[in-house]
């Protein structure tokens, strides 16, 4: 097995980092640069930045945070939200992103996701998937998780691997920002339909959460925010858990 990536997701409504619950109500915490530096200084393996208001007004106000980012935080960085153009990607890789998360134009425009992979890479390309449960499935929705797709959101992360995605970031709307535990029936039914590396996001709010989406759920990495934002753990105790658990991650620079 491969490590267990522990990645920061940073929602960002310019210029101000947010968190809400179920994508609602959102809380301001202030500079998203000065929590991604903390992280990464605490050790934290990729940072991932979501505009989530991007898709609203089409466009994504990211690129000069990650132009700002990029100076002195080492990591890989994925930014999402907005990017709806072989044009809008390149863009954001040429202010320093690695990776792009891609939901609502993947959605509208399947295309895209061969697009991105076969000009970039599949690495790069990273298909966003925002479910909801219905009934005894569940579904992908898109604009922050306001629109129905129609799409089972298993069988869209199936197709997304066939068209070229190199990695599913998979967030559960329905337990985002609850710290109430993560949807492990959703993360194990999309891990096991797709040979590509799943993200698991959303619900994170105990150490234990965390290896049940590994464990159980058979996830390769977590995003997580609630817990490091409001300070519940630090990324060392997260790493530190994992290890007692016998998860695989990266040794910190502390443990060299």
């Amino acid at each position: 097995m491969r490590n267990v990536r522990l990645i920061a997701r940073l929602d960002v409504k310019a210029p101000n980092l947010v968190k809400g619950i179920q994508m609602e109500g959102l809380r301001k915490f202030g500079d998203p640069y000065k929590f991604a530096k903390r992280y990464y200084d605490e050790g934290i393996d990729e940072i991932l930045y979501i505009d989530i208001v991007a898709s609203l007004y089409e466009r994504n106000s990211l690129l000069d945070l990650i132009e700002q980012t990029t100076k002195d935080i080492f990591v890989p960085i994925t930014v999402g939200g907005g990017l709806r153009s072989i044009e809008d990607v390149a863009a954001a890789l040429k202010a320093g992103a690695d990776k792009v998360a891609i939901n609502t134009a993947a959605i509208k425009n399947p295309s895209l996701i061969s697009e991105v992979s076969q000009r970039f890479g599949s690495q790069c390309m990273v298909l966003s998937i925002q479910a909801k449960k219905d009934g005894n499935r569940w579904e992908a929705y898109y604009d922050c998780g306001r629109e129905h797709s129609d799409l089972d959101a298993v069988e869209w992360a199936v197709r997304g691997e066939e068209l070229g995605a190199g990695e599913i970031l998979l967030t559960s709307v329905d337990r985002e920002g609850t710290a109430k535990g993560m949807e492990l029936e959703l993360i194990k039914a999309v891990s096991g339909s797709v040979s590509i590396p799943v993200i698991a996001s959303g619900g994170i709010g105990q150490l234990e959460h965390f290896s049940e989406a590994v464990s159980a759920g058979g996830a390769d990495a977590i995003a997580m925010a609630h817990v490091l934002h409001y300070g519940h753990f630090s990324v060392d105790e997260i790493r530190d858990f994992a290890r007692q658990q016998a998860i695989p991650v990266r040794i910190s620079g502390d443990d060299l």
